[in-house]
This record gives C-alpha cells, structure tokens and sequence, in this order.
C-alpha cells in the first residue's frame, strides 16, 4: 500500500490518495474517505476505470492517480446525459470511443409489425444446444474481430473463464440452416424489464433476414408471456441493427459513452 499527497486548490483541504487493493484507490481528506476509484479488467481484456466522488477536484485527483499507476489504454462508461461527470473524464484525456442507444422494444408482433415476418426459405428457429451454439459464438467472433472488431458488438460483459463466452446456453435462441447454427439472439430476464443482450449472424447469412426472424422469435416469445416492453443497448455506428430497431418501433432513450484514454 501506498500514498501520494495532492494539494488542491488555493483554500481547499490537503487529500491523500492511497491505494487500498490491488484495484482500489480511496482519496481521503483529514481521515474521511471522499472518493474511490476502481478499475476492473473486462473478459475482453480491455481494463475499464470508474471514480465515485462528489468533488471535481477529488475526482481530478483521483483520475490522475488512475493515468499514472495503470497501463493504457483505459477505458470508462459514462451516462452522456450526466455532463458533469464526462467532463471530468475529458479533462483527465479521456475522448469518446463508441456510443450506445438504449432503445425501449415494444413485444406485440401488431405494433412491431413482426407479425408478417417469414423465415427466410430453409431457416428454423429453435433452442439452443450447448456444443453446437459455442461453435457458431467463436466462428462470429472470429469473422467480427477480423472486419470490425468484436469491441464493436453489444456483448454481455461478466466475469467468466478464459475465452468462455456463452455465460447461459437457455438464454439463447438459433437460426438453423442445413442443420448448422448460422444466427444467434440472447434475451436476458432482468428484474426491471427483459434484456436482448446480443444478436448475431453468419457472414454468410446476413441481410437475408436471419436477424429479423430471431427477433420476431424473441419478442413473439415475450408477448405472449404478458411481458412488454424489452430493452436493448445499440452501438450507434451499427447502421444494420439501429435500422431494425427504428424500423419495428422501438423508442431510443439514454445513451452512453464508451470513453478512452490511448
């Protein structure tokens, strides 16, 4: 453990910055604690910062701290409507990677206009089995990374092993073709409301309406359990996905930015 002393400014109290874990720092002003910043490495491999304090110039403090002991590149997510606090990340360095739609998704198939969605000509949509299911998340990851970037997607993030990526195999629904799994939807049962957590397709298999079909399943699934609305999170530079989600009704609500420091 150890200590760095900062010096506010003129007529502000002395703080104390102390690292209290190996992922921990507390900012502490005549023995009370008055912020922390934390940083947790993500599945992904990427390490990602948060402060909690309600003084800027703690915060500053703090985020200094975070640039000097951490190696780069350093990521955080910010609320964009709490202006405050992406101002604080942008004086520390931090500019925008990536911003995310939260979108509201309307379930009944008559509001969507699902209802009228076929399945494209030798498509079914069914369970998922584990083994099978695995193999097509690393084969779309592996065509992901190698155009856009798997960073891109709106993946689930939780603590797994190495290169495990499918947390809950019942969660998932897939498009079968010719008895090979070539689309995936993941629907995530929240306590607030249902989440869909990702959906992905085959190189191969897009823009023929894979895509549309596992979300008329998804939703279809939803509404006639009485549940409605769902939610989703869209990365705003995915034209094909926030062209669906506009496209079937849902409403756009908060958004939030991926920041980075490089």
């Amino acid at each position: 453990m150890y200590s760095e002393h900062f010096t506010f400014e003129k007529g502000e109290p002395a703080a104390v910055i102390t690292r209290v874990a190996i992922n921990q720092w507390h900012a502490e002003v005549d023995g009370r604690v008055v912020g922390s910043g934390d940083v947790a490495r993500r599945p992904d491999g990427r390490l990602f910062v948060s402060i909690d304090s309600w003084h800027a110039t703690v915060f500053d403090q703090l985020a200094a701290t975070l640039r000097t002991k951490l190696s780069r590149p350093l990521y955080t997510v910010v609320d964009e409507a709490e202006t405050d606090l992406t101002a604080g990340w942008r004086r520390a360095g931090f500019s925008p990677g990536r911003r995310e739609w939260e979108y509201s998704v309307p379930t009944d198939p008559a509001v969507t206009g699902l209802d009228a969605t076929a399945l494209p000509p030798g498509v079914t949509i069914t369970i998922a089995s584990e083994a099978p299911l695995r193999e097509l998340d690393r084969a779309i990851r592996a065509e992901v990374e190698a155009t856009v970037g798997w960073q891109a997607m709106p993946a689930e993030v939780r603590p797994r092993p190495v290169g495990d990526t499918i947390v809950d195999p019942s969660k998932y629904a897939v498009a079968v073709r010719s008895g090979h799994y070539v689309g995936l939807i993941r629907v995530v049962q929240a306590t607030r409301q249902p989440r869909i957590g990702l959906i992905a397709v085959r190189a191969a298999e897009q823009r023929t309406g894979v895509g549309r079909a596992l979300l008329a399943h998804a939703l279809g699934v939803l509404h006639r359990d009485g549940i409605s609305p769902a939610y989703a999170e869209v990365n705003e530079s995915n034209t094909a996905a926030t062209a669906l989600f506009d496209g079937i009704g849902a409403q756009r609500g908060e958004s939030n930015l991926e920041l980075v420091l490089r």
